[in-house]
């Protein structure tokens, strides 16, 4: 089959992402939330952010007013059942998502394929809740999606070869790379780069150095874009924690058991950027380490 349209299923910092490279790829792209602010907020994003690339001359004015009415939003879940493919990327709670999937499988057209944004979470467990575990996949894109080059594809035990192959070319057609990955917690990037930050966080639990010299560390002795308690506030210590349960519960291993720092800052509601205060107080400019 040839997708045509895209359903999108979350308007946050992942989903308003997914929706700007498909609608500038020329798929039409409806995208669905539980919050009409939430996707007003992502329309004028994803605005900004094509804006963006006119200024820096990668796209045209005519190609940003095409994606832009490339997009469509609804409220109202069952909309997404005449789309082609159909990209989960709710909440990295595992009840959130088989429960999406279970309200949008009535609504959808036999073809459609369905996959989830994941980036933990059995793919396998997630298919078997649908009425289509052989068009079920994992389609892990990377954040911040309009600029990071990798999608990870993760098949579940039943994916059949099709569906693979109808997602590896439309990661062709978007411009980016795949890389395949078995679906085991965490799959690829996240079994490596979580694991790194939860002992950034632990250095830090334990004193070895300070937030400061911990990410400049590890920028200039590595040459790391941005350190990694840095990086833990960019991607959300809430998602960071969930990702370290899910590899602790998941593989029974002892070396992925979440700092107590780490729990002890979500549970504090510093998750990061998105909330002003992680391991640093984005309140101010610039960011004050807060440890």
């Amino acid at each position: 089959m040839s997708i045509k349209t895209v359903g999108v299923i979350g308007a946050g910092q992942m989903g308003n992402g997914i929706a700007h490279v498909f609608a500038l790829a020329g798929y039409d792209v409806v995208m669905n939330d539980i919050d009409q602010s939430a996707l007003d907020s992502a329309l004028s994003l994803i605005d900004g952010n094509l804006a963006r690339q006119v200024s820096r001359e990668r796209i045209s004015e005519e190609e940003a007013r095409a994606t832009m009415a490339r997009i469509s939003t609804t409220l109202t879940l069952a909309d997404l059942g005449k789309t082609d493919l159909v990209i989960e990327a709710a909440t990295e709670r595992e009840a959130v998502k088989a429960k999406i999937f279970e309200d949008l499988v009535p609504h959808l057209a036999p073809h459609t394929i369905l996959t989830s944004n994941t980036s933990s979470i059995s793919i396998t467990r997630l298919a078997s809740r649908t009425d289509r575990p052989e068009k079920f996949m994992g389609f892990h894109f990377m954040n911040p999606v309009p600029i990071m080059q990798l999608v990870e594809l993760i098949r579940g035990i039943a994916t059949d070869d099709p569906t693979y192959q109808e997602l590896k070319a439309v990661v062709e057609r978007l411009g980016k790379t795949s890389a395949t990955a078995e679906d085991f917690p965490a799959f690829i990037v996240n079994r490596i780069l979580m694991p790194m930050i939860n002992e950034a966080v632990y250095t830090l639990y334990e004193g070895v150095g300070s937030v400061a010299s911990i990410d400049s560390a590890m920028k200039l002795g590595t040459n790391h874009p941005m350190g990694p308690l840095e990086l833990a506030d960019f991607i959300g210590l809430d998602t960071c924690l969930a990702i370290m349960n899910v590899l602790h519960e998941g593989l029974a291993d002892t070396k992925y058991r979440p700092c107590p720092l780490l729990t002890k800052y979500v549970e504090a509601g510093w998750l990061g950027r998105k909330a002003d205060r992680g391991f640093y107080d984005y309140r101010q400019d610039p960011p004050v380490p807060t440890r």
